[in-house]
């Protein structure tokens, strides 16, 4: 007995001494129009992504996704990373940066491939997404997606992964995106001067969906809208694979300087006052209920009917949910949407949204906070915090798979990050 004691304390004392499970660090970087987010992860042999580090800093040098003012957008970033890198205890060299705003432009395209009745390999997947992603572009476009969607051998279709299948004929059909030059080029530089790589750029809404969307979901056909400060980005999923993104140069700072206007009162006052008493269906409000508004200058606050307030807001939501649909019915994928809407970004904590969105796309809808990670998931667990979250799903991600794009692709696509730093 006495001896079975000993040998336990022993397992005991030899457990205390080894080391911890370290992981991978992996950061991910969302530069909005309104905030700065820097998400640190690790990222753990078994599949397991916690966060570990969290910071976050108004953006002042970014409009509707763009980078306006570089050493504004420089020093955002140095404030949001230097929390998140406190928090972590470590220091991070490189990021997978989001990107949005209209001049995003994405399409699909198709590919064809003579095999001959050879198996299929690696070397043959490459070539059919290569031929797939040769296509004309703007001068002032660069690629920095092709998503594979699906493959057909001969007369088979929707197949996901061709490896090891025999033909004569192999096809694909890849979702590319595109993204301006001279915007891509100063956001990276903005990531350069703050001292940090770029590991890749990631279409925001392609970022949000590791962090929100569920297998079944991308499966069934889901549509992610992504409402940011100064974009909305719609993307749709179906048979577990991405057909359609689209980016509106509109968001929450809409809705912001609507109110600044229209009660003629700050914008900060007009921020505030959004989310404490605002809301998107005004109907719901009860008429007789005032709030003060301060004004500008020295002049008194005013007394305002709140519903007067929600009015205003829900005349400008309104309006991008209904440009949203449009675009959904344009697609040609409305009928394919079976498991309805999921609504991220900050502005969907606008109060009654949902309801809203329902009306408007007539489909379910809900509101998703990030999942997937574990670690610190208090200081993640707001709509605002998705693409950053997304960011390093993905990034972990891209370490973990091999990549189905073709390595001329991927290598033309990193190459322009290497060429600017």
């Amino acid at each position: 007995m006495e001896e079975l004691d000993i040998q336990q304390e022993q397992q005991e004392q030899q457990e205390r001494q080894e080391p911890e499970e370290t992981g991978e660090l992996v950061a991910g970087l969302d530069i909005g129009t309104t905030k700065i987010c820097v998400v640190i992860g690790e990222y753990f042999p078994d599949g397991r992504v916690e966060v570990i580090g969290v910071g976050t800093a108004a953006s002042s040098g970014m409009k509707k996704g763009v980078v306006v003012n570089i050493e504004a957008t420089v020093h955002a970033i140095n404030t949001a990373l230097g929390s998140a890198q406190d928090m972590a205890g470590c220091d991070i060299e490189t990021v997978y940066v989001g990107i949005a705003g209209d001049h995003i432009k994405g399409f699909n395209s198709p590919g064809i491939l003579a095999i001959n009745n050879q198996q299929i390999r690696q070397r043959e997947i490459n070539a059919v997404i290569e031929a797939a992603s040769t296509v004309k572009i703007s001068d002032n476009q660069q690629i920095i997606h092709v998503l594979p969607q699906e493959y057909m051998v001969d007369d088979h279709t929707g197949i996901q992964n061709p490896m090891g299948m025999t033909g004569v004929r192999l096809v694909t059909k890849v979702h590319i995106v595109t993204a301006d030059n001279t915007s891509l080029h100063n956001l990276v530089t903005s990531c350069n001067r703050a001292g940090l790589g770029v590991s890749d750029v990631v279409l925001e809404s392609v970022a949000s969906s590791r962090s929100v969307l569920s297998r079944d979901e991308m499966e069934l056909g889901v549509a992610l809208l992504d409402i940011g400060g100064g974009t909305t980005d719609l993307a749709i999923f179906c048979n577990g694979s991405i057909k359609h993104t689209w980016e509106l140069a509109l968001g929450g700072n809409n809705l912001t300087n609507d109110l600044s206007v229209g009660l003629r009162t700050p914008l900060q006052d007009a921020e505030q006052l959004k989310y404490q008493y605002g809301g998107a269906i005004s109907s719901m409000i009860t008429e007789n209920h005032k709030i003060e508004v301060p004004t500008v200058g020295d002049r008194k606050s005013r007394t305002v009917s709140q519903r007067v307030l929600v009015e205003i807001l829900e005349a400008r939501m309104e309006e991008i949910l209904e440009e949203v649909n449009r675009n959904i019915c344009g697609s040609g994928l409305r009928n394919r949407i079976n498991a309805g809407m999921v609504i991220t970004g900050g502005t969907a904590l606008l109060a009654n949204v949902v309801d809203m969105a329902e009306q408007i796309f007539d489909m379910p809808v809900r509101m998703s906070f990030p999942r997937g990670v574990g670690g610190r998931v208090e200081d993640i667990q707001s709509p605002r915090c998705t693409t950053g979250v997304g960011l390093v799903l993905y990034g972990c991600q891209e370490r973990q798979q091999v990549p189905q794009e073709s390595d001329t692709v991927i290598s033309r696509i990193k190459g322009f990050f290497k060429n600017i730093i």
